[in-house]
């Protein structure tokens, strides 16, 4: 006999429903708070069920509050399993006219769509996927953060010395870096000594030749920028900002490797695809199992292109970009570095190239290459990468 274990999840408190196989009422919808002690409630009422492993339990995804009672869960040996909200309203929908809306009849609805649905649990290294994923996420945010600081660099830098960024082809690189963060003003740069170009030379792998050295010492002693105590003083602050940004991104970027190294997934094993950037498709879809087909987990990246049909006339569209943002992201940013890596996919590249299509949209195709790919890969434990999965 199989047990299926409805829960609403909230944020103080979750409401639980459990009913059997043959639809019986095993126990009707009760409350427990979102602490040890309602934890132990609904252990308690998950212990009088046997076996252990006939029971499914099923919550809808809802942000962060469930991540403790999945924790507990996975601590306990329970597996469960998470559903879209949308999915589970269109089912309570289907089944019922009336328009009752309580956590305790949530509870209900969401063990009797878990008979509906092919149980599929969630892995059961729930806390290092979701600490992957989390860091990941903070990591784009502080990248997301570090640019607007290079912008506003940007701006107090055509204020001081305008002349500087164009020279070093309007980057940031680490020479122009140095230079700012050590002398800061057109007036002290114009003044640098040749000891000052062999001091940074010493300090930096690769740095500009004497000869444009001397070429920004003469841009600088004609700048028409203005320097001011103020404006250094926005500079200076800037640059902090941006070398301390740096220093937390890469030590993220270290743990996160090792995060993702612990786990099994196999997506840095294709050629193209960097351990940073397997790290968060690895993180975003998370449980493999959850998609019976690469067309699934497209749908989920948010790649699969718009249908529209009627009567005779059948046309796609766009990409529809659903599901996760990150993960879209993370894959046309992989596509780029897919198709010059692997000659199949570059030939696949340039196909569609020709036939019109502009490079971003010839990227969306590469993208989809890429989940084929990724899901080949991952669904089948002994399968390793190679050309023949490329097809």
């Amino acid at each position: 006999m199989a047990f299926f274990v409805g829960i609403d999840v909230a944020k103080f408190k979750h409401d639980c429903f459990i009913a059997d196989d043959n639809g019986r009422v095993i126990k009707d919808s009760f409350s427990f708070k979102n602490d040890k002690a309602g934890f132990n409630v609904l252990l308690l009422a998950l212990d009088e069920l046997k076996p252990k492993e006939q029971i499914k339990i099923g919550f809808e995804s809802t942000g962060h509050y469930h991540f403790n009672l999945k924790l507990f869960l996975e601590e306990n040996n329970f597996t469960y399993m998470e559903f879209s909200p949308l999915l589970v309203h269109k089912f309570i929908a289907t089944v019922s006219l009336r328009r009752t809306k309580t956590d305790k009849k949530d509870a209900s609805m969401i063990a009797r769509y878990l008979m509906t649905v092919d149980y599929k649990p969630y892995p059961n290294k729930f806390y290092h996927i979701n600490n992957l994923k989390s860091l990941c996420r903070f990591k784009e945010s502080l990248i997301v953060e570090r640019t607007k600081y290079l912008n506003k660099l940007t701006v107090i830098l055509d204020l001081i010395f305008p002349e500087f960024k164009p020279f070093f082809e309007n980057k940031f690189n680490k020479t122009a870096f140095y230079l700012l963060s050590k002398y800061k003003s057109p007036k002290r740069i114009a003044n640098l000594s040749i000891n000052a170009y062999h001091e940074m030379r010493s300090k930096l792998k690769h740095t500009i030749s004497y000869q444009k050295f001397s070429a920004l010492k003469d841009l600088a002693s004609d700048s028409i920028g203005k320097t001011d105590d103020v404006l250094n003083f926005e500079l200076e602050s800037l640059l902090d900002l941006h070398f301390s940004l740096n220093v937390r991104i890469e030590a993220m970027e270290k743990k996160i490797i090792v995060i993702y190294q612990s786990l099994a997934y196999k997506v840095h094993s294709i050629r193209g695809v960097g351990l940073g950037s397997a790290a968060i498709i690895a993180s975003e879809i998370g449980n493999f199992s959850r998609f019976a087909s690469a067309h699934q987990l497209l749908a989920f990246a948010g790649l699969d292109p718009s249908q529209s049909q009627s009567g005779i006339s059948e046309s796609s569209g766009k990409m529809v970009k659903h599901g996760s943002s990150y993960l879209r992201a993370a894959i046309m940013r992989v596509a780029e570095t897919f198709y010059v890596f692997n000659p199949q996919i570059s030939d696949f590249y340039w196909k569609k190239r020709k036939e019109g299509k502009a490079h971003n949209v010839a990227l969306s195709h590469v993208a989809r290459k890429l989940v084929n790919t990724i899901f080949a890969l991952e669904k089948s434990p002994d399968k390793v990468f190679n050309s023949a999965l490329l097809k």
